[in-house]
């Protein structure tokens, strides 16, 4: 790999020190990249193990095929982690990790048009073989959808106004490259953000929505309490506050059981509690944000599946 797109694994030990508590179990690495965390779980297996990477990226597929022909414990399979229903084969799981949000390979990529940094065709898909680029899906939905989308996902509050100019613009000539939509979006932010670009939180809520990053998420998390074994481990990484919330929620929701009166008296057993927290939130040492400046969002929670 060049090092123009190399990617630095974010909390590479951590996560598998939580992740792999069986060095004969079946994982799942659903958000493969470029296997900074498959090989190290492989490490950790022994002759048993089994490993299946799954990403959306066309170019990971390459790299995952590659490690495929080293180690014939690990498979690969290209599509969403919200698949794994269908990756797993039916096979009870010993452990799922997820790496979520763009990898550094992709932002780096101006091809790819993630970045608002480089210029490049307006394109944001991980999956770049199927759905709708952001260009295509800028030329036709209505000043409604894009604000929301860019209030929703983005969290931006000026999504309306930024969703004006973006219709106002395209009137004029397609909004096809990263540093055509960069502009629009920063002539229309009124209060220009200290260390963020004024596009920022826009470009995230389109890339989101793009790519179904928060309905992946919530349909992986459902299938995980079906697919774990008692035992099993989840280990998500986020990195905004959107992916992290749903995560914490989930883990809170089935930590505490059904919803149930308090004078109803029930066991522990009766509450059909699903999950338990292992250890709090963790996020990146000062050593390892100064060495990889993008670490410095990330927030890993980890949870175990209850008998």
């Amino acid at each position: 790999m060049s090092k123009q797109f190399r990617h630095k694994t974010v909390l590479l030990d951590e996560a598998i020190e939580c992740l792999v508590q069986t060095p004969d179990g079946h994982y799942i690495d659903g958000t493969f990249g470029r296997g900074g965390h498959s090989r190290l779980i492989l490490s950790q297996l022994d002759e048993n193990g089994l490993l299946t990477g799954i990403d959306k990226d066309p170019v990971a597929i390459g790299f995952g095929e590659a490690l495929m022909e080293e180690d014939k414990r690990f498979r690969i399979c290209h599509g969403s982690f919200a698949e794994i229903k269908t990756f797993a084969n039916g096979e009870k799981l010993d452990g799922i990790l997820l790496d979520l949000g763009v990898s550094s390979p992709q932002l780096d990529d101006a091809a790819r048009g993630f970045s608002f940094l480089r210029d490049g065709p307006l394109d944001m898909r991980m999956n770049t073989s199927k759905g709708m680029s952001a260009a295509q899906w800028l030329a036709v939905a209505d000043e409604d959808e894009i604000t929301d989308v860019i209030k929703r996902f983005g969290e931006e509050k000026f999504g309306r106004r930024m969703a004006k100019a973006i219709i106002e613009a395209r009137q004029n000539a397609p909004i096809e490259t990263t540093a055509r939509l960069a502009k629009i979006i920063a002539n229309a932010n009124p209060v220009w953000p200290k260390k963020i670009h004024p596009a920022t939180k826009a470009f995230q809520g389109i890339r989101i929505f793009i790519n179904s990053e928060l309905d992946d998420l919530e349909r992986l998390l459902e299938d995980s309490l079906e697919l774990l074994k008692p035992g099993g481990r989840l280990v998500i990484i986020s990195f905004h506050s959107l992916e992290d919330r749903i995560v914490k929620r989930f883990i809170r929701r089935h930590e505490k059981g059904d919803d149930v009166p308090s004078w109803v008296p029930l066991t522990d057993e009766q509450l059909n509690r699903k999950l338990k927290s292992v250890g709090k939130a963790r996020k990146p040492g000062p050593e390892e944000v100064d060495g990889n400046p993008r670490a410095r969002s990330a927030v890993m929670r980890v949870a175990e599946r209850l008998a």
